[in-house]
């Protein structure tokens, strides 16, 4: 039972996408999947998702690990090989993907197909339009009815067009996420502003968690593309399908070289063969200049779509900051206020006990001669306890509003 268990364990369901647009899915384990597609089992390891990894983007040689949000994939010179998920975005992904797939000879552009099925209508302005162009006999473009068009822009390899896929969705999925947060974060931080209240304040702390959270995914991502398009040796491991047709005609030439080459010619055509493979390979490799501008344009496209997610996310951090700010100043003022009202009434207590003491004084069984005065002689201690406690009152209320003009001064 336990041998059972470990095998069913090992096994995963793939979705494998043909770069003809086929699905099927198919139920591989580890090993296997290294024999398939050449990758040691680390490079496995960062497809787990029972494991927590960063996004990442590997070139290997022969194949392209992608492990980004919710695809983690395996892409090869002629398949891919997705984690199966159920998942929305998954789901959108596998749409999105069959429209980057499609290989077949009949893709054209509009305005080609048109000049070529309309080819008498549309020659006559393109002649007349440009005069430069000379009409003579002996042309043979124009004896021929041909006129030279610009050249058709050229189609990405397999592999380029499943990893365009797979950032594209990751990205898409980021915006989206990041659309979602500012619809909700905006409203909630200025009804705060408005309202302060437990219930406002736990809604803010949520959404400056999933902030946080959103920021570290997006900066991963826009990492792993710039750390790509810092190193053009990594570029250059991706380009699949050059390092197979590569390895195809390095051995068609040597067959031929030893199928017609004399005997006596062997010797030196193998050092040739071996001279030219190798002056490849450090031209490919280890050349100064490596030719991974398609790559490179690809992932500049993206790279830069990240920066402005991590433009959004930014400006919704500074204004997060900004209420919280605002949200400080105004309980810094409230506390201010509750300090003044407090120490207001602290005053009143300690004048109160002024004239309580006063009368406790006159209250006593003591015979003294005021006590035999006339009447005038009793309002006039009375008005003069009054007067000296509002004196020791306001005295005390401007010093504190001086103080409190200190404290608070920017």
């Amino acid at each position: 039972m336990r041998r059972k268990g470990v095998g069913i364990k090992g096994v995963k369901s793939w979705m494998v996408v043909s770069e003809t647009g086929e699905a099927h899915l198919e139920d591989v384990g580890k090993h296997s999947i290294m024999r398939r597609t050449g990758l040691p089992a680390r490079d496995l390891r960062v497809l787990d998702p029972m494991l927590s990894h960063p996004s990442s983007i590997l070139g290997r040689d022969a194949a392209i690990v992608v492990n980004l949000e919710h695809i983690k994939a395996i892409i090869t010179a002629s398949e891919i090989l997705l984690i199966n998920s159920s998942n929305s975005f998954f789901l959108r992904f596998l749409q999105d993907l069959h429209t980057h797939l499609p290989n077949s000879p009949t893709d054209q552009t509009p305005s080609s197909m048109s000049n070529g099925m309309d080819g008498g209508n549309e020659e006559k302005p393109l002649l007349n339009d440009t005069p430069n162009l000379e009409i003579r006999a002996d042309n043979p473009k124009i004896s021929a009815g041909i006129v030279s068009l610009a050249p058709a822009p050229k189609q990405l390899p397999f592999e380029f067009r499943a990893l365009e896929a797979c950032i594209e969705s990751a990205c898409r999925c980021l915006e989206s996420e990041t659309s979602a947060l500012e619809k909700e974060a905006y409203p909630a931080l200025d009804e705060l502003t408005s309202k302060l209240s437990t219930l406002n304040l736990e809604r803010v702390r949520q959404i400056k968690s999933r902030l946080v959270a959103l920021s570290g995914r997006v900066q991963k991502v826009a990492d792993q593309l710039e750390h790509l398009l810092d190193d053009d040796n990594d570029m250059a491991e991706m380009y699949l399908t050059r390092k197979l047709n590569a390895s195809s005609l390095d051995e068609a030439s040597c067959k031929e070289g030893y199928d017609y080459e004399f005997e006596e010619h062997d010797q030196r055509s193998e050092s040739v063969c071996s001279d030219e493979s190798n002056s490849e390979n450090l031209d490919k490799f280890h050349g100064p200049k490596l030719d991974v501008e398609e790559l490179e344009m690809l992932l500049e496209a993206y790279f830069a779509q990240t920066n402005g997610i991590l433009q959004k996310l930014s400006s919704l951090r500074e204004y997060v900051d900004d209420t919280e700010d605002y949200i400080n100043i105004m309980l810094d003022d409230k506390q201010n206020q509750l300090l003044q009202v407090a120490i207001i009434f602290n005053t009143l207590n300690m004048i109160v006990n002024g004239g309580i003491v006063v009368t406790g004084l006159f209250g006593m069984n003591i015979h003294i001669d005021l006590f035999d005065g006339q009447p005038h002689q009793f309002w006039a201690t009375t008005g003069g306890a009054f007067a000296g406690c509002m004196f020791i009152f306001l005295c005390s209320d401007n010093n504190f509003k001086i103080a409190m003009l200190k404290v608070n001064k920017f």
